[in-house]
């Protein structure tokens, strides 16, 4: 059965196959399905880049090949030989099998066509990511990461990658997960803002993209122990530069995987009508307090000192249907290193924003002015009882030079989230670590 190329054989990969109809190609990948129909047989197949079907007819094939397809069980490997066809009503590209050679035979593949349970899946991450579902979440991750890379490259930043271990936290302290580094305390890195930092007054504007920790007891949809963190500074922008820059990065990444994602959309059945409308429109920018407003005007008990609830969020974005900006929550629930002023209303208020996305992806951006002046983010270490000596080198970017500056993190899973549709964050990335340690 082994089947060698002529040389108008060409070996080619199923994203490609439009560029090679009426050849005669060679494929290599895997069996997901197989159906058969008298002396016709339909093999799904997949090599990573797509998915086709392979059509095998008993009179055009050789005995012992057409025996081979009749016992193909799912993942069995094979390298194909046929000729590329255009499906004659859909918008797609099939194969006119001729030869099939199995490289490596699957047997009792425990993942089938039934409906299989979410713990069932995830116990079995490894062998589920061979499934389209999570075929076309990851894809849309791929083309996140490229989007935000291509963006800010175009906005003249430099990537600047920061360190995983940290002696310091920037969020709060609770959330760290502590490490020995050679008999010394260290910290699994929450964000790589400080260093990035530190690194704009060489740099101008920088980025960081990179795994971060937070060691949360969370067991919501929302939530990992580890994710992806995509942190800008800028310095000279102040928050308001620092909204607009957001706005053209995600209207930037929801254009491209509208325009580059469509077969991963369509396999997760994403209805994209609103993801088309905020790629295109103006998004709403509220005062913290005008939001509490709005809120309680719709008969929600509101807290005015206080963040956003979950509730909150989410009612928010399903009543603008488009990204809304959050401005200047109150100092007081905020991080110390943001810059604050006080209010008409006597209150002092963080110079910062949470970016909220429709369709309960809550927020997806956070973001603020950082605080510029030396004597006042030493004097708010003090207050809220940081280890001053741990900060030094953090103060010491305000003692010489010092320049208004802002920056904002993009939760990557977040994004992926809503874009995909998908119901659970733990389906935007490839192994997700949540509060229950998984296998693998």
């Amino acid at each position: 059965m082994e089947n060698h190329l002529t040389s108008e054989d060409k070996k080619v990969s199923i994203k490609d196959l439009s560029k090679h109809v009426d050849s005669k190609i060679e494929i290599e990948g895997w069996v997901y399905n197989r159906r058969g129909s008298g002396k016709i047989s339909f093999v799904q197949f997949r090599d990573g880049s797509g998915f086709t079907q392979v059509i095998f007819e008993e009179d055009k094939v050789e005995s012992d090949i057409w025996e081979v397809i009749g016992t193909l069980s799912p993942e069995t490997s094979v390298k194909v030989v046929g000729t590329v066809s255009k499906h004659p009503k859909k918008d797609e590209y099939e194969i006119q099998g001729e030869s099939i050679v199995v490289l490596s035979i699957s047997e009792e593949y425990p993942i089938g066509n039934k409906d299989h349970g979410v713990e069932f899946l995830f116990k079995n991450r490894d062998l589920y990511l061979r499934s389209k579902t999570p075929w076309a979440s990851l894809r849309i991750r791929d083309q996140v990461f490229r989007s935000v890379t291509n963006f800010f490259f175009e906005e003249g930043f430099t990537r600047t990658d920061t360190p995983v271990f940290q002696p310091t936290s920037c969020e709060d302290t609770t959330e760290l997960f502590e490490v020995d580094y050679f008999g010394t305390p260290m910290y699994l890195t929450q964000s790589g803002q400080f260093y990035s930092e530190a690194a704009i007054m060489g740099l101008g504007k920088v980025y960081d993209f990179g795994p971060v920790f937070r060691a949360e007891k969370s067991k919501t949809r929302n939530h990992l122990t580890e994710f992806w963190m995509m942190d800008a500074e800028m310095a000279f922008y102040n928050q308001e530069m620092n909204e607009d820059l957001q706005e053209r990065m995600v209207k930037r990444i929801l254009k491209d995987a509208l325009e580059n994602m469509k077969e991963e959309l369509a396999i997760l059945e994403r209805d994209t009508t609103i993801l088309e409308k905020c790629a295109n429109e103006e998004f709403i920018r509220l005062k913290h307090f005008e939001a509490k407003k709005l809120l309680e005007d719709n008969e929600f008990e509101v807290d005015y000192k206080d963040d956003m609830t979950t509730d909150e969020e989410i009612w928010l974005g399903n009543h603008f249907q488009i990204p809304v900006f959050i401005e200047d929550y109150p100092f007081e629930v905020k991080a110390f290193y943001m810059k604050s002023y006080v209010d008409e209303r006597g209150m002092k208020r963080a110079k910062c924003a949470d970016l909220i996305a429709p369709e309960e992806a809550r927020e997806i951006i956070g973001g603020s002015q950082r605080e510029d002046e030396y004597e006042t983010l030493k004097s708010e270490l003090l207050a809220r009882d940081y280890p001053l000596e741990e900060y030094e080198w953090y103060l010491n970017i305000r003692k010489y030079g010092s320049v208004v500056h802002s920056g904002f993190g993009l939760g990557l899973e977040r994004m992926v989230k809503w874009i995909s549709g998908e119901h659970h964050i733990r389906e935007a990335i490839p192994f997700p670590r949540t509060l229950v340690l998984n296998r693998p």
